[in-house]
């Protein structure tokens, strides 16, 4: 009996719990999309608020009427990185991130509910409770869906304030399609780094669980053909 009790206890540590059977994992991915979302909705309200020098208040229906309207006046970026690394500046961006594709917001309202669903079932489906990257990048992926789609909803817009390098410029006076000749031209938000960085992670996360598999292969391999445990996929 006690053989059995001491074989039990070492192949429970073992076993796979689902991550939706798992408080720590829920509190995990919940947490960080909590602050994640009070980071970048807080973040937004201050840049409107304080940068242009007086609050920028968006009226939703003048969004959506007048494809020309900006309430947003002529401003000098603000510092928040110094030797030109990064401004606030503000912008409202009827398009996806960096403005790409303006004007669809209907398409990119749907586009990110159905994004929210697959990174709930890919949490609930393809990671285990000891999948703590996994489960921070979706936590961040969803926190950034979630705050633009507060915009979209809220304002017909996304509000951007993040202006990377703007005092750098391309070389050889080359210029982007739009004329600008900024190395990076572009104004986003927080909630664009979230998801940047969430899909990093996640991206990551699976190139990891990929090198374990390809190991474990190896040493069955090596082993003589005897079946050695095989970590799951997104799982461990």
């Amino acid at each position: 009996m006690g053989h059995l009790m001491a074989g039990a206890c070492e192949v429970a540590p073992k076993q796979t719990v689902r991550a939706f059977r798992s408080p720590t994992a829920w509190a995990t991915l919940l947490g960080v999309l909590a602050l994640g979302l009070c980071l970048d909705l807080g973040a937004k309200h201050w840049s409107f608020k304080v940068v242009a020098g007086r609050p920028v208040v968006l009226d939703r229906q003048e969004i959506l009427a007048n494809p020309s309207y900006n309430p947003i006046p002529d401003h000098p970026g603000v510092h928040a990185l110094g030797a030109g690394l990064l401004d606030f500046r503000l912008v409202i961006n009827r398009g996806a991130v960096f403005g790409v594709a303006s004007n669809q917001r209907f398409f990119f309202i749907a586009f990110t509910v159905a994004a929210v669903g697959a990174g709930l079932l890919v949490f609930a489906r393809w990671t285990s409770s000891r999948s703590r990257l996994a489960h921070v990048a979706i936590g961040l992926i969803l926190a950034g869906g979630m705050g633009n789609l507060y915009d979209r909803v809220r304002f017909a817009a996304v509000r951007d304030f993040l202006h990377m390098l703007p005092e750098y410029r391309l070389p050889f006076g080359l210029n982007w399609p739009g004329g600008s000749n900024e190395i990076f031209p572009w104004v986003f938000n927080t909630a664009d780094v979230m998801l940047l960085l969430g899909m990093g992670s996640l991206m990551l996360h699976i190139n990891w669980v990929e090198r374990r598999r390809k190991v474990a292969e190896r040493a069955a391999a090596a082993g003589g053909g005897e079946k050695q445990p095989q970590p799951e996929s997104l799982g461990t």
